[in-house]
C-alpha cells in the first residue's frame, strides 16, 4: 500500500498568518511605540485633534475668566476687610475691660479718698506729714489713670453726673444749679464711677 508523504505538520498555506500587534501606548507621552521600543510608523496621538475656537467663544470664556478673577478679588477684600473690623472690636472690648477693671479698683478705694479729703478740708494734712504724703501719692496715681472729680458750685445741675440731695429755691436762678457739693463724683474716661452728691439750687 502506497503511503503519500504529506509533509511536516504544520499550518495550511492557503490560510493567512496571523499578526499580533505588539505596539503599546507611552504612558509618559501617549504615542504609540512597537515593543521593541521604536517608534511606530506615523506615531498615534492619544489626545484627538485641535478644536479651534471662534472669536465670540474665545470672548465668552475671556469674559468668564474676567468674571472669576473679579470674584475672587472681591471675596479677598471682603475677607480683609472682616479681618479689620475683627481686630478694631477685640482692641475697643479690651480697651474697654481694662478700664472696668480699674474703674473696680477705684470705687473700692473711694471711702479712703473721701476720708482723705475731709481730712484736708479740716486741716489734719500737714504739709510734710506723713499722712499727706500719703494722699498726694494716692491723688497722682488716680491722676494717671485720668480719675477726674465731678461737681462743681455754680455748674448747672445734670441728673446724668450728679444727685440731687437737697432743693434749695434761690430768687434770681432761671437753671437748677449747684449749690453745694456734699460728696464728689468721679468719672473715668466716659465711665460714671460715682454720682456728685449735691445740693441744688431751683428757682422759685
Amino acid at each position: 500500500m502506497a503511503v503519500h508523504d504529506k509533509g511536516p505538520t504544520g499550518p495550511d498555506e492557503s490560510e493567512e498568518p496571523v499578526v499580533r500587534d505588539k505596539r503599546k501606548i507611552d504612558p509618559e507621552t501617549g504615542d504609540v511605540r512597537d515593543a521593541a521600543g521604536g517608534d511606530s510608523d506615523g506615531l498615534i496621538e492619544a489626545e484627538g485633534p485641535d478644536v479651534e475656537l471662534s472669536d465670540a467663544d474665545a470672548a465668552l470664556l475671556a469674559e468668564a475668566e474676567r468674571d472669576l478673577v473679579g470674584e475672587y478679588r472681591d471675596r479677598a477684600a471682603r475677607a480683609e476687610a472682616e479681618l479689620k473690623n475683627f481686630r478694631t472690636r477685640v482692641e475697643r472690648d479690651r480697651l474697654a475691660n481694662r478700664e472696668a477693671v480699674i474703674a473696680e479698683v477705684i470705687r473700692t478705694l473711694l471711702p479712703a479718698i473721701d476720708d482723705l479729703d475731709r481730712a484736708d478740708a479740716h486741716g489734719d494734712l500737714t504739709e510734710g506729714s506723713p499722712l499727706a504724703i500719703i494722699a498726694q501719692k494716692m491723688r497722682a496715681g488716680f491722676d494717671r489713670y485720668g480719675l477726674r472729680h465731678i461737681g462743681q458750685v455754680g455748674e448747672t445741675f445734670d441728673p446724668q453726673l450728679h444727685e440731687a440731695i437737697v432743693q434749695i429755691p434761690t430768687a434770681g436762678v432761671t437753671v437748677n444749679t449747684i449749690a453745694d457739693v456734699i460728696e464728689p463724683g468721679y468719672a473715668l474716661g466716659e465711665r460714671l464711677i460715682r454720682a456728685a452728691k449735691v445740693a441744688v439750687s431751683v428757682p422759685e
